[in-house]
């Protein structure tokens, strides 16, 4: 119970979920942090901090302004709720440590190594269009127009972050959501996961997955049903949740579950409801097969309980099923 009221008296004290984050960590420093060393052939990044920025005499001042305006649509994005966003979730609930963090799904890289092919949408795609998917999946919204004072705004701060990187370097460490590996261990437990949640997680996230608000503010984000990710959205495949997982949660204390447990814990999540697909084509199984090279790691139009998973219409607070600006894009050669 001292976690318990702990983290309820600091969310009650108007911290953010990052500084709690800090606060746990400096009073629980005697849980072992078990986070993998970086792989030793591999290009390893420091992404500069604000305070770099700040400090950095060669970037003009205006150019700042737009960094800082892109780094504050990623810390806060709620601001945007109902624009660009229509669930709880914000850019730096994926990406922590404001997308800098190695194994914490740091953003830089998409601005080292895009344009380039992505499965999930089946042809090249610019920064502008990896930042329009997170928002249309993640966030279960629609991003700033292309092109657009905020789409340059958040570019700007992937471009920052990637200060000094090489481009078109794709052996990176620390990088995504993938440790793990992407094959679902056959020993998983969802029963095992629901007390991994109920003792590591429900204190942040809710006991039945609603997050937590404070004075109407989202503290933390719902981790299922209609104010969490849709079925579209990278984190709804199991093997990107258990990752996310190990290498990030509980908050303020990363790598301290189990790979089991970890395994356990995504499954339990993400069995459970969430808003549908903006792929969706009317028919789930239909969809599901569709997109199998993504969803044949989610549980996406599979019974799971004696619920068969996104056999719905339901876009939550969205008020549209895919926004617009997710197009299809190919080329053909010269002749």
């Amino acid at each position: 119970m001292h976690k318990i009221s702990m983290i309820t008296g600091l969310v009650a004290a108007g911290l953010t979920a990052p500084a709690v984050a800090l606060a746990l960590i400096g009073n629980e420093a005697r849980v072992p942090i078990n986070l993998p060393e970086l792989q030793p052939d591999r290009y390893v990044h420091t992404a500069p901090t604000v305070d770099d920025l700040m400090a950095d005499e060669s970037v003009h001042p205006e150019l700042r302004k737009v960094i800082l305006k892109g780094r504050d649509i990623f810390m806060n994005t709620q601001q945007y709720r109902g624009t660009y966003v229509f669930n709880d979730m914000t850019c730096a609930s994926c990406h922590t440590g404001e997308g800098g963090m190695n194994w914490g799904g740091p953003v830089w890289p998409a601005a080292t190594t895009l344009p380039n092919y992505r499965p999930k949408n089946d042809h090249v795609n610019s920064l502008e269009e990896r930042i329009a998917g997170c928002f249309s999946y993640s966030m279960n919204g629609i991003s700033p127009e292309y092109g657009s004072d905020d789409m340059l705004a958040l570019v700007a701060y992937h471009q920052w972050l990637a200060k000094g990187a090489p481009v078109y370097e794709h052996q990176i460490a620390g990088r995504g959501f993938n440790n793990l590996g992407t094959q679902i261990p056959e020993d998983v437990d969802y029963h095992r996961g629901e007390q991994v949640y109920q003792e590591n997680c429900a204190v942040c996230h809710g006991a039945n997955g609603e997050g937590k608000r404070q004075n109407g503010q989202v503290v933390f984000p719902a981790v299922w049903g209609d104010n969490s990710y849709n079925w579209g959205a990278g984190i709804a495949r199991i093997f990107t949740a258990a990752s996310f997982i190990h290498m990030n949660m509980p908050l303020g204390k990363p790598g301290s579950l189990s790979e089991q447990e970890a395994w356990d814990v995504a499954v339990y999540i993400n069995s459970h409801e969430r808003p549908q697909d903006p792929r969706y084509t009317g028919d789930v199984r239909e969809t599901r097969e569709k997109y199998l090279g993504f969803h044949r790691h989610s549980y996406y139009g599979l019974e799971k309980n004696g619920v068969l998973l996104g056999d719905h219409e339901n876009t939550g607070e969205k008020p549209f099923l895919k926004p617009e600006i997710l197009r299809s894009r190919t080329f053909t050669a010269d002749e």
